[in-house]
Order: structure tokens, then sequence, then C-alpha cells
């Protein structure tokens, strides 16, 4: 019998692979709410989202049943990958829900060997996957040390070291590791439970300083200081800081500093707050140790405006005192050297940055007007540099010959003489490289500044717009995504993602509620911006919103009846809703006033798919072409 048994088992086949384990947070008192909405829900996030993330990540779905469903992947970090874009993937899906309607998974991932038999799989490793996802936290991940090892440095993800468990029915005790989705690279080492494992000793989130101005339109300053004790913070080796897009998902809201740690990963907190009235600044900071609740540090910093960046050494050294990290001679000296040493062009510089954000012509006007007082007040000011470059070349959206490419170069190659390690700089010239027609220059420097900063959202957003025009879209959809998870009220990827899925074939309903969601947002606090209206259009005529997206459209023509990129985005929405005389018309309206940076849209834009056949679009694309091909 014993020998059957042996033959019998050398007859199994058996592999070692990746197994993820998934299933929803309370489905029961879901169902019990509302089953057939959550019902629907569900099915639709499995079409719109699981199902293409795992084909995407090529992974095979093993079984389906009810909340839960089992994948198996043949490499480690595509299913560690997969996991982490399924889980960013289902917080963009519930933005705006309440938490009883929020579908939420858990997800376990394991190392193992497995038994394969008609096309299912069991065995050990199977299980330890299951147990591994009960361990995991709503919308988290779990995984083995076998994972954890085998992902190494690869993504840039970072690892939670949660200690040694007894899983039920599994003999050996398993070390078990959390996902922390932040925006570091992992490194290898072990730490104490609790602590980030990414080869640093200490953790920290800067939560968002509160303005305590009394005027909304002092937010920027009070979030300009936040992200510069962010970047100072970042810049020592032994501590790891939680990235800016991370922190600011929290701001405005009400939590607790345990909750926060936890969820994040981190054993310390800073929070602060900003008041700026006049000539003078108070400044207020707190650094909290969230494993006990104790406070390590306060301090109330009231000082004249002109000693801002002597406040923010002081609170970066005295955080570093604090956790008894001893500085190396070039991490002290990249805290002290501040990027302007003038407060008057630093305040600037922040309040074009917040303006530059808007994305329509008068606004960026606006901006570039900031950057070239912040460069009059401090002519070594590389950010405001790349700045202004950054608006002139939007700008050309609207009017290329306003400013030529040439002067747009020189303001980039300045920023980068005074600072060759600016993400910024080298995302500005790419934009002009690429108006340029000098697509491998652009493509370079893309990558040089996602390579310097992966988390500077103008250079995720610039890089998938550069694939999409080239029609790269697959490619072009992994920036869109981390520039849409960068920046929460950025409304422009879920817009261009939509195109993407659409020239791809895919499901685009997720992206474009998202979008319209955001630009409703946007709306509402600058409804004299006619940007959130128009490519808001967009989203609703993708979602098949007809009467709502022809608003829309006619809300942005009334704002701004002289942008182009409305009324391009204006013909789109017609042409995507089958009124291809409309679409025309527009067009024929656009292209005289088109730069040759639209060129690549019009021959690319899947919106305009059904216009394309058209005797008159293939005129104007011709017309567009010649006039191009005669320059200035």
């Amino acid at each position: 019998m014993l020998g059957y048994k042996m033959k019998f088992e050398a007859l199994l086949e058996r592999r070692l692979t990746a197994i993820l384990a998934a299933d929803v947070v309370g489905y029961s008192r879901l169902m019990g709410a509302d089953e057939a909405g959550t019902l629907a829900a569900l099915k639709r996030h499995r079409r719109e989202l699981l199902e293409p993330k795992i084909a995407e990540h090529k992974g095979r779905i093993v079984k389906l049943a009810g909340d839960s469903f089992l994948v198996e992947f043949s490499s480690v970090v595509n299913a560690v990958a997969c996991a982490v874009a399924i889980q960013r993937g289902m917080v963009s899906c519930n933005e705006g829900l309440p938490k009883s309607r929020r579908i939420e998974l858990r997800i376990g991932i394991h190392l193992g060997d497995v038994i394969v038999e008609d096309g299912d799989i069991f065995g050990d490793g199977v299980n330890v996957a299951a147990r591994l996802e009960g361990l995991a936290d709503p919308s988290g991940i779990a995984v083995s040390a076998s994972v954890r090892d085998h992902v190494g440095s690869r993504l840039d993800v970072g690892f939670v070291d949660k200690g040694e468990y007894s899983l039920k029915n599994i003999a050996p005790t398993i070390r078990v590791y959390t996902v922390s989705l932040g925006a570091h690279p992992v490194a290898k080492g072990s730490e104490p439970a609790g602590v980030v494992d990414r080869g640093y000793e200490l953790s920290i989130a800067v939560l968002p300083f509160t303005n305590m101005s009394h005027d909304p339109e002092q937010e920027y300053f009070s979030d300009g200081i936040t992200e510069d004790v962010i970047t100072d913070l970042s810049k020592v080796a032994r501590l790891h800081v939680v990235a800016r897009n991370t922190v600011f998902t929290y701001k405005g809201k009400a939590v607790k500093v345990k909750q926060i740690a936890h969820e994040l990963g981190v054993r310390f907190i800073l929070e602060g707050s900003v008041r700026k009235a006049g000539e003078r600044v108070r400044i207020t900071g707190q650094l909290i140790d969230a494993q006990t609740g104790g406070h390590l540090w306060a301090d109330r910093y009231d000082r004249d405006l002109t000693d801002i960046f002597a406040i923010q050494d002081e609170i970066t050294h005295a955080i570093v005192n604090q956790l008894k990290i001893k500085l190396l001679p070039e991490e002290k000296k990249a805290i002290e050297s501040d990027p302007t040493t003038s407060v008057e062009a630093y305040t600037y510089y922040l309040r074009g940055r917040q303006f530059s954000h808007t994305w329509t012509k008068p606004y960026l006007l606006l901006a570039r007007r900031m950057f070239l007082k912040a460069v009059e007040l401090d002519p070594n000011y590389a950010r405001a540099y790349a700045g202004i470059a950054e608006c002139e070349c939007a700008i050309r959206d609207w009017h290329e010959k306003e400013f030529p490419l040439k002067s747009i170069l020189d303001m980039s190659a300045k920023a980068l003489a005074l600072d060759p390690n600016l993400a910024e700089a080298h995302a500005s010239r790419g934009l002009a490289l690429n108006h340029d027609g000098q697509t491998e220059e652009a493509s370079r420097e893309f990558r040089q500044a996602l390579a310097l900063d992966p988390s500077l959202y103008e250079a995720n957003l610039y890089y998938g717009r550069f694939l999409f025009a080239q029609g790269r879209f697959q490619e072009a959809i992994g920036f869109f995504e981390r520039a849409a998870e960068i920046r929460s009220d950025d409304y422009f990827s879920p817009i261009h993602l939509m195109g993407c899925h659409l020239s791809l074939g895919a499901e685009r309903q997720r992206w474009a509620r998202i979008g319209i969601e955001r630009a409703t947002r946007a709306l509402e606090r600058n409804p004299e911006n006619a940007s959130p209206a128009h490519r808001g259009a967009l989203a609703l005529a993708h979602m098949g919103e007809a009467e709502r997206a022809k608003e829309w459209v006619s809300r942005a023509l009334a704002t701004d009846p002289d942008d182009v990129v409305a009324q391009y985005n204006a013909a789109c929405v017609y042409a995507l809703l089958g009124e291809g005389e409309r679409a025309l018309e527009l067009l024929e309206t656009v292209v005289p006033q088109s730069s040759s940076y639209h060129v690549l849209w019009f021959n690319q834009d899947p919106d305009l798919d059904l216009t394309r056949d058209d005797p008159r679009f293939r005129a104007l694309l011709d017309a567009l072409g010649d006039c191009n091909a005669a320059g200035p």
C-alpha cells in the first residue's frame, strides 16, 4: 500500500509557484446590508480591476469562489506587484464611498511547493497563502519571508516585519511581513517588529502641518513647509520617511496617531501647525512615539518670516537628535543646503507651484509670473527656473509661438547648471525636447527625472503623456496610475487612463468615475476654471452620460471660449457621443490654432477614432502636417 502511494505521488505534477489568496473584508455584513449592490460591485471590480491586473502581471486565476479568489504566478515579483496594483486600485475605487459600502480586500502571498491536478493547485503552499491573507489588514498585503527575500529591492515597496507566527495546521512557524506601499525602494535586512524593513533603523511620517492663518489662501505655505521638512528628513540615510503623496491623504482628517502609524508601518509621527501673519511666522511641532504614545519632543518657533529656513533646519536637527541619529558630514551639509536664501523668493515659488497645478493658460501665466519674481529675488534659485520652463512649455499647448523653444531649453539648462540633480529641471527639459521633436533625448530626461525622484508628480504625468502621444498606451498606464496616486486631486491622469484603456479594448469605467469625481471637486474649488469642466466632460462621455457631458462642454466653452484645449476636448466629447459633424466643426476651428505637438495627439488620440474615416478629418490632418512642414 505504501509503495502504491509513493508511485501515485510521483505521478502528480509539482511545482514551485507564488500563490496569491484574497477575500473581501466583512463580506457577510455587506451582503446583509445590500446583497444586489454588493454582488454588482464585486463583479464590476473583478471585471474592471482584478482580472485586468492579474492578466497584466501574467497571473493565472485558479478559482473564484464567492468573495475569495486564488491566483498563481510563476514570478514572485509579479505576484507582489499585482497585489500592490490591486490594493491601490481598490483604494481609488472606494474614493468618496461611505465606509459601510466600501469593498476592501485582504491579500496573502506565499512562495511554496504545490500539487497541480486538473488546473487546480493543492498543498501547504496554498494553505500558507490562505493563512497569511487572514493576517493582512483591510486593504493590506501579508507575505511570507520567502516572498520578501525573493522580491528584495525590485519593487517600489517596503516590508514591515511582524515576527514569527504559528499558523493553523502548518508545522513550522512562519515569519510574516506586511507590505508598506510607500515610495522608497526596499533594502535587504531584518528589523524588529513594527519597523519598516528597508535597511533603515527608524521610520517616521510627517503629517501635513495645519494652516492656522485663518486664511485658506495661505494653505500653499503650510503645505510647502511640510514638504520641505519631509525632503530634509529624507536626506538621512538611516531614517525611512513616508512619501509626501502618502501622508497628504490624511490632510484635514481627524485620525489617531497610533492608527496612522499602524497603517503606514512607522514608529514615529511628526505633526505641527503654521501661522503666517505679515512678516511673522509661528511654527509648532511635536514628535510622538506611536508605540508608547509619548511625546519625545515639542517646540514652538515665533520668528520673523526671514528665519523660515533656519526653523526648518532646527526642526530636522531636533528630530534627528531625539532619535539619536549621528549625521554623516554629507547628510548635515545636504540638510543645511537650502534651495534659496530668500524667504520672499521661496514664498513666490510656493505660490507659483500652487497655481501651476491648475493647468489652464491664465493660471499658468500667473504661475510663471510668480516664478519670474522668485528668480528676480534670487538669481540662483534652480527650482524657480525649472518652474518657468515647465509653465512656458505647457502654455505652448495653447499658443506655440508665444514662447520659443530655445528660451525654454536655455531656462531648463540654467536650472540644471545650478542643480544637476534637480528632478523638476530634468522633467521640464524633457517637455521642451519633446515639443522640439527630440523624442529620444526627451525620453532620457523623463527617465532621469524619475530616477532622481520616482514620486515626482510632474515626471510621472509628463512621461505618461509622452508615451501616450507615441501610441504606447500600455506603457503609459503605469505612469498615469502613479501620478493619480501621488496627487488625489489629479483629474488629468484618470482622463488619460480612459483613453489608454479604450485604445486597448479594456474597461475604462472605473477611471471615468474617478475622473468625474475629482473634476467635480476641482470645479467646486475653482468654478472659474474651464479645465476640470472640459476634462470632466470627457469622463462623462466615456460613461455614456451624453446630456451631462454636453452641459459640461457648454460650461467650459462659456467660461473660456478662446481655450484651444477646451475646444479640442469638446470635439473629442462629440466624437465619443457619435456626433461626428459637430466634432469636425470644432476641429476645423482648432486646427489653425494648433501647435506641432498637437499633431501627435490628433494621430493617436482614441477619443477621435469614430471620426478618423471621415474625409474631412483626413483633410484636417493633412493641412496640419503641411503647416508644420512649412515652419514658422
